[in-house]
């Protein structure tokens, strides 16, 4: 993480270094080529007055001429001794007044020709044009070594360069320290997390960590938060469970205890060995409130292990990351109404079915274990000869509604009743207290939960789960 972290802050922050190291070069280019622009057009504004300084022959034999040099000529080369220079050249190339080192080739046209030439280890800027003077046709050269477009590319490493090379040097490290400490309370953090046991969720102090990585560390302590009470749900569901568990299977031990002490011969239990081995098998007469408290006893067990089952599929954190699926609401209210319609008239109960059609994003089979909790829980509180109706639309929000006219919730009671292994006290009728909480969680899987209320008519109850619109 930090040779990460600081692989891209030294890029983020030396590559710009590196770019403004170019454009200040660039600038400092272009500054000095636009100064020897205009050094070029005082070069250009002095050759008529070089070429009119010619006045005539020193001797007309000879091949020497008398020069009159004009002011700013004059002043032109006054003001740079040592970086400037002037010469007539005749068209042979050699020099009749002025510095010797400027004898050459004259141009061709008459057009004024830039060039530059080094000597005496200064670069100079020369001017050369054919003009025509009192002398005739000669070629007037000036050269200055003062441009600072052919000082620069000399310069351009001492002056450019190594101070960016160096300040890039020193920012490579700077950086690189500034970076090392800025994060070490980030590898703190990571250092305090390695050292952890599994079990310690306790929260991290956001106090000493920086601004910038307090949001990380809030963050961090609401996911303990979560993984903390997800660990103490699971713990408290497997000692509900295994509270639960412990009725119906106590009853299936005593009816079969029972049963055994009739089948083993009086006065021999647990010892085989004084057992007669040519008895014949004895018959068990049982009554019939032992077989029914048997399978009762054994359909509580089973309902109550496909009912821990469903409320762990249906646990809100994991179930939410299974892929949403277009549910029609009236063709699973219809499946539901027929799976549970055996039941209903087992009790005379007038089950209905009130549906709309409409469609929702959810998970099916989820929905489809949630209808069949309700409708379940509403044909068991619902006396003989009730009503219980399915029901389904779109209002304001699509929504699945079942509403019995049974006992009803108290109000007070309506909260608890959708917790885990919770049962209104005084009830008559056989549950485990799962139903509902099982509801309540596929509810909270479609971002919703539960409504309870009473029913239409004034007694009844009726639970309603409205989808969030998409």
């Amino acid at each position: 993480m930090s040779k990460g972290l600081q692989r891209r802050l030294l890029l983020l922050l030396l590559l710009p270094l590196f770019l403004l190291a170019l454009l200040n070069a660039w600038f400092d280019y272009r500054s000095a080529d636009s100064a020897a622009l205009q050094q070029d057009r005082q070069l250009l504004r002095l050759v008529p007055l070089l070429a009119d300084s010619v006045v005539a022959k020193s001797d007309p034999d000879a091949s020497v001429l008398l020069l009159l040099t004009a002011p700013p000529v004059d002043e032109f080369l006054s003001a740079r001794p040592g970086l400037s220079a002037m010469a007539v050249v005749g068209l042979d190339g050699s020099v009749r007044a002025g510095s010797d080192w400027l004898f050459g080739v004259p141009p061709t046209t008459r057009e004024p020709a830039f060039s530059s030439e080094e000597f005496g280890g200064v670069t100079y800027r020369i001017v050369s044009q054919r003009v025509q003077t009192v002398a005739g046709e000669m070629v007037v050269r000036l050269a200055d070594g003062s441009d600072p477009r052919q000082q620069w590319l000399r310069l351009l490493a001492l002056k450019v360069l190594l101070p960016n090379l160096i300040l890039a040097f020193a920012g490579f490290f700077a950086v690189r320290w500034a970076v090392g400490t800025a994060l070490r309370p980030l590898l703190d953090l990571r250092d305090a997390l390695e050292r952890r046991s599994p079990r310690d969720l306790s929260a991290l102090d956001p106090d000493t960590s920086p601004d910038e990585v307090r949001p990380l560390v809030v963050s961090l302590n609401r996911l303990f938060g979560l993984v903390n009470a997800q660990a103490q749900s699971q713990a408290r569901f497997v000692a509900d469970a295994a509270h639960q568990l412990r009725t119906p299977l106590a009853g299936l031990q005593a009816q079969v205890e029972a049963w055994a002490q009739v089948v083993e011969p009086h006065g021999l239990r647990g010892n085989s060995a004084l057992a007669p081995k040519s008895s014949a098998p004895t018959a068990i007469t049982l009554g019939a409130d032992q077989v029914l408290r048997l399978r009762q006893a054994a359909r509580r067990t089973s309902q109550l292990a496909n009912q821990l089952l469903a409320l762990s599929r249906a646990d809100a954190r994991s179930a939410s990351m299974q892929p949403l699926q277009r549910v029609d609401l009236q063709q699973l209210c219809e499946a539901v109404l027929e799976s549970q319609l055996d039941a209903a008239m087992d009790k005379n109960i007038d089950l209905g079915l009130d549906a709309s059609p409409v469609h929702i994003s959810g998970q099916e089979w989820l929905l489809r274990e949630l209808m069949v909790n309700l409708v379940d829980n509403a044909i068991k509180y619902t006396p003989t000869g009730g009503h219980v109706t399915i029901r389904c639309g779109q209002g304001p929000q699509a929504f699945l509604e079942v509403e019995d006219d049974g006992p009803g919730v108290p109000e007070a009671e309506r909260r608890r009743v959708l917790e885990r292994f919770y049962r209104v006290a005084g009830t008559a009728v056989e549950g485990n207290g799962l139903g509902l909480a099982i509801a309540n969680e596929i509810a909270h899987v479609h971002r919703s939960q539960l409504e309870l209320s009473p029913a239409g008519n004034g007694h009844g109850l009726r639970i309603t789960l409205r989808f969030p619109a998409e």
